[in-house]
């Protein structure tokens, strides 16, 4: 995680101006592995490291729109760091994931438009602070990080196989259970004597 993850930890901004709201995991969503490391919430997107990957940064979305639910979006925090710095917050590195070249650009020219000054500030604050440049091309950048990433060491939660049906590699199925039960419910049709 080396020096500039501790300087961004300790730097005075408001993080959450970033889409990085740090704090504990309370509540965990069943997509999160169970010994990721915080970096920062949007929501219930998850930024976090996973040991098993060394310095990767990782996405963990429990609504997301592409096929996985963790995704790497750096290979290290400096670069992590160099992505907001040319997107201007979290978001669109993090949506990269299903988008194409041109649904990124319109996304992150979008979303240019409703930055206030206080994050252009952050952004600003957090360049300087650090002595890192934009990342040139956040698209490319982030799919090549993406492709044939293999994801079969980290280490999901049995709910995690629960809610997605994947085959659990630990070989344990959790019990069968239903999840509600109703009551029958039976309609009676009257005809009138007269519509015979």
């Amino acid at each position: 995680m080396g020096t500039v993850y501790e300087k961004y930890m300790a730097h005075p901004i408001d993080k959450g101006l970033l889409g990085l709201e740090y704090g504990d995991i309370t509540e965990p969503y069943f997509c999160y592995p169970v010994n990721a490391k915080p970096i920062g919430l949007e929501g219930c997107i998850l930024y976090c490291f996973l040991p098993e990957y060394g310095e990767t940064v990782f996405a963990c979305n429990p609504e997301t729109c592409a096929e996985q639910n963790v995704y790497p979006l750096a290979a290290n925090f400096e670069d992590f760091i160099r992505l907001i710095l040319a997107c201007g917050t979290v978001n669109p590195v993090e949506q990269i994931v299903w988008m194409s070249k041109n649904q990124f650009n319109e996304h992150i020219a979008n979303e240019r438009k409703n930055y206030t000054g206080e994050q252009k500030a952050a952004v600003k604050m957090l360049q300087d602070g650090l002595g890192l440049l934009p990342m040139d091309d956040p698209f490319e950048y982030v799919k090549s990080i993406q492709k044939d990433f293999d994801g079969s060491e980290i280490q999901y939660s049995d709910e995690y196989y629960d809610v997605t049906g994947i085959e659990n590699p630990k070989g344990e199925r959790a019990p069968e259970k239903t999840l509600c039960e109703f009551e029958p419910v039976v309609i009676v049709v009257h005809k009138k004597d007269d519509e015979k």
